[in-house]
């Protein structure tokens, strides 16, 4: 064990001075305040492992349990958001297509239709529905056979279900990946209450998806009546029981997953076909597209800078294990036999190049939604160094959130001068509270930090990490601080 341990010894001797080229104070203890917020939230110190590096000015790093293996639940993310902005490219684009194996003649297609996803992660029904006014435009109107829903773009991995509660399974942010995710998945069912008469409609129409209303109709103008969704598996589609009572002039609403990929991506499809005033006579099936078949229309996905910005800034699951598999479908080998193996061995590779060693790095789907996952803080902090150094900086620094503006930091430290001053993402599971990113000092300064709680009971701890990101903020005032341009 002592021989084992060697290593790891002369690394975390070793590992301060990947920080910078110059001698820098450390501190490796944590501050009173940062103490007294474990004590209040009854959380034991070790519970909590923290680097704070300043990355453009002077002040004292802190780094406390640092080279500890902990889960970081979504700031994960950061980890494949800027491996994808360096190795896909930031004006990186994903395409959705139509084949078709027939002819067209007087507006009808005699022959199959093919939809061949490309892992776009924000494909919506608005992208779906101007690719398929294409196909309305180029004169097809009748398709006489089959709807084929090609998803061979990702070779996916066999990955355990992961439910952090336990609870509803039908909830948008355990939807999987896919080749062709449309629309997440989504259904958003909307009840209304006009005038007495409740009406309950589900957006998009899939025909699979039918409505038993059963919503009793109050004349209270209070809006806070109770609506249940019950959805009920039968033989020919889902039957979704909306049940409780709704007062007048309210509405409520709600999204669920009920269906599985193909059946919403063909429901979809057939949905905003209806209402172009198309028909598809054959059925639906999967299967990829022959190499005679002849392209009809294709629709590309908007830049990565702007997927990742949805990724980091709501902290969207699906789309951040859609980029990570599109990371492993741009470099996969034979030897890798999935996408994500493909990923985990690139980006590992890529860090390495960086000169960030990373022994503590687990990668099973990219998003943090995981409990597998791993990382050191330490490794996520030299992660964020580096990003300070990158080309893409700008972009991969703004797709976090604003601390007490936007995304998953709106509501925190809004009252506080570091309102705007940082921007962060955050990180939840039941048992991991985490932030990560780039905040600045009261002296104008940019400091990377990336602190991360494990523990069974971390409730209240996300007034831990605002105290961390308070304590940045509070540096001594340095003299000549506000220097003029000459």
């Amino acid at each position: 064990m002592i021989t084992s341990l060697r290593p790891l010894l002369l690394a975390g001797l070793l590992l301060p001075l990947a920080f910078s080229s110059h001698a820098a104070p450390v501190n490796t203890s944590l501050s009173p305040k940062v103490q007294q917020a474990l004590k209040t939230n009854k959380l034991q110190e070790s519970a909590l492992s923290l680097v704070m590096l300043p990355l453009d000015g002077p002040g004292a790093a802190t780094v406390y349990n640092a080279d500890v293996s902990v889960n970081p639940a979504s700031t994960m993310k950061l980890v494949t958001t800027y491996a994808a902005l360096e190795l896909l490219g930031p004006t990186y684009q994903w395409k959705t297509e139509f084949y078709t194996d027939g002819a067209l003649s007087n507006g009808v297609l005699n022959g199959n239709l093919y939809l061949k996803g490309g892992g776009d992660p924000k494909l919506n029904m608005e992208k779906l529905w101007l690719l398929m006014r294409d196909l309305r435009a180029n004169g097809v109107r009748t398709i006489t056979g089959d709807l084929v829903l090609d998803r061979s773009h990702f070779v996916q991995p066999n990955l355990p279900a992961f439910n952090d509660d336990g609870g509803d399974e039908n909830k948008p942010f355990l939807v999987k990946p896919d080749s062709l995710l449309v629309n997440l998945k989504a259904l958003r069912f909307v009840a209304r209450n006009d005038g007495g008469k409740v009406s309950v409609s589900v957006e998009p129409p899939i025909a699979s998806i039918r409505i038993d209303n059963q919503v009793k109709a109050v004349a209270s103008k209070q809006c806070s009546g109770d609506v249940r969704y019950n959805p009920v598996q039968q033989a020919d589609g889902m039957s979704v029981v909306v049940s409780g009572q709704l007062g007048d002039g309210c509405n409520s609403q709600t999204y669920l997953s009920l269906l599985d990929h193909p059946t919403y991506a063909a429901g979809a499809v057939r949905a905003i076909w209806n209402e172009l005033g198309g028909t598809i006579a054959g059925r639906d099936r999967i299967e990829s597209v022959p190499k005679s078949a002849r392209l009809l229309a294709r629709a590309f996905s908007p830049d990565l800078v702007e997927v990742i910005r949805d990724i980091n800034k709501y902290s969207n699951n699906t789309m951040a294990q859609q980029l990570f598999l599109s990371i492993g479908a741009r470099f996969r080998t034979d030897a890798d036999g999935d996408d994500a193996r493909a990923a985990q061995r690139v980006i590992r590779q890529w860090m390495a190049k960086k000169g960030i060693t990373s022994p503590h790095l687990v990668m099973e789907n990219g998003s943090g939604l995981s409990r597998a996952e791993r990382v050191s803080t330490r490794e996520m902090a030299m992660l964020l160094q580096a990003a300070w150094k990158s080309p893409y900086a700008a972009e991969f620094i703004s797709s976090m959130p604003l601390v007490g503006m936007d995304g998953t930091m709106r509501k925190r430290l809004k009252g506080t001068a570091l309102r705007g001053e940082g921007h962060i993402k955050t990180g939840t599971l039941n048992t991991v509270r985490a932030i990560a990113g780039f905040t600045r000092d009261s002296n104008g300064n940019t400091w990377a930090v990336s602190a991360i709680l494990n523990d069974p009971k971390p409730w209240g701890a996300a007034s831990i990490l605002d105290q961390v990101l308070l304590d940045v903020y509070r540096q001594p005032k340095l003299a000549g601080s506000t220097a003029q341009v000459p």
